[in-house]
């Protein structure tokens, strides 16, 4: 929503140093004490996405993150859970309001999994610690709160769909609604995410001497590069709007040996839910081809299922008002759109997953540029906008039954 980091506000002050502005309307004298409650934590904050980016760990290993998450919410009076669930790298942490009652379950929602190869490309160290933030600000006011600030850890955005996990773990049953910020080049309220999936396929064959007899072997190298010709000519029958790549994983062992194994792990992506259900079901059949040519076997597993986004008009407009009030202008959505298992989420209730600049536009994600820019001051501050503004809208759901109401009436299609 501001359109670029390297305006005023993405430095305000201070390196990372939340502005102090007037919030938007209702209840600001309350929003104005959560970005304080902020900016008291800022060394907190930043610091906790400093050392999360200093030390990348992949999706289900994210053992380090998920502990210093846990130690910063047990310190601000949350009770925590460590695992949550089945991930051993998931958090659950709960502060029940003073004001009991059978107020709501607000979530506020962090990921801190990087990327093989390349670290917090993704900027999930901001996210973790602007999730921490907003619990952190809520936390300060707890004794004027109905309900119950919940906030998770969700581990393997990246690859595996933690969220899916544990949402079928039972962890998100009850949850009134779900928040969460995603770094960006531009900023934006409302995504339109891929239905995407990750495959891995196996080719099994078998070994021969390369030279001397390799006609008694069959090859699953060749069968795994038919598998990649194959979908480079399926792409031109393709909807433009649609995606398909991998990676080998494995080749061979040797160029003298014909491979009796390789694997590949391969993403579909879509955004419409039918139509990625018609390129899965193709995808397998060219996985069968494949194998057929080369008188190989082939094992196919599909898994880390990650949805599209279901649409929350009434979020969304709060965060854009709530925003709009340091300046920030909505973008539109992005239209270069990935995947996230947020997305998910949005089907078992009212979720928005917002995005603000932390990098120039123009800056790829999953890029050593996008990592740089992810550990500036720039982006610092940015994570403790996120913060405030997180904290805010939950507040506005905690303080206010019919926007709530609406919000679910919203994600009935009843509005």
């Amino acid at each position: 929503m501001t359109a670029s980091p390297d305006s005023s506000l993405a430095s305000p002050g201070a390196p990372g140093t939340l502005p102090v502005i007037d919030p938007a309307a209702p209840h600001t004298d309350v929003k104005r004490r959560l970005a304080a409650a902020v900016e008291a934590a800022r060394d907190e904050i930043v610091g906790l996405s400093h050392r999360i980016h200093a030390h990348p760990e992949p999706a289900f290993e994210e053992v380090k993150a998920a502990t210093w998450v846990a130690e910063v919410l047990r310190g601000h009076g949350f009770k925590v859970e460590q695992p949550a669930g089945s991930l051993a790298t998931a958090v659950r942490a709960t502060l029940p309001g003073g004001r009991g009652g059978d107020g709501p379950r607000i979530a506020i929602l962090a990921e801190y999994d990087a990327l093989p190869g390349l670290g917090h490309g993704c900027g999930h160290n901001t996210m973790a610690a602007s999730g921490v933030g907003a619990a952190i600000a809520l936390a300060s006011i707890a004794d004027e709160l109905p309900g119950e600030i919940v906030f998770f850890g969700t581990p393997a955005e990246e690859r595996g769909s933690g969220k899916q996990i544990m949402i079928n773990d039972g962890l998100f049953a009850g949850i009134d609604a779900a928040l969460m910020f995603h770094p960006c080049d531009r900023s934006h309220v409302s995504s339109q995410p891929l239905a995407s999936e990750d495959i891995e396929v196996v080719f099994h064959g078998l070994q021969a001497h390369a030279s001397a007899d390799p006609w008694k072997g069959r090859n699953a190298l060749d069968a795994m590069v038919l598998l990649f010709s194959s979908i480079g000519l399926w792409r031109q029958q393709l909807r433009p709007d649609v995606r398909v790549h991998g990676i080998i994983q494995e080749g061979g062992t040797a160029a003298n040996i014909i491979p009796e194994r390789t694997r590949a792990w391969f993403m579909l992506r879509s955004p419409d839910q039918p139509y990625y259900d018609e390129m899965a079901t193709r995808f397998r059949e060219l996985v069968d081809a494949a194998a057929l040519a080369t008188g190989t076997t082939a094992d196919v597993t599909f898994s880390g299922g990650a949805m599209t986004m279901r649409v929350n008009a009434t979020l969304e407009a709060r965060w854009v008002a709530n925003a709009a009030a340091y300046g920030i202008v909505d973008q539109g959505p992005d239209p270069n759109s990935g995947s996230t298992d947020m997305a998910n989420v949005s089907w078992v209730c009212p979720t928005i997953h917002p995005e603000l600049a932390i990098a120039p536009e123009g800056t790829p994600g999953h890029s050593v540029l996008f990592r740089e820019a992810a550990a500036t001051p720039a982006a610092d501050a940015t994570t403790l906008l996120a913060a405030a503004l997180v904290a805010q809208t939950a507040y506005e759901l905690f303080a206010d039954p019919e926007l709530l109401a609406a919000a679910w009436r919203d994600f009935r299609g009843e509005s």
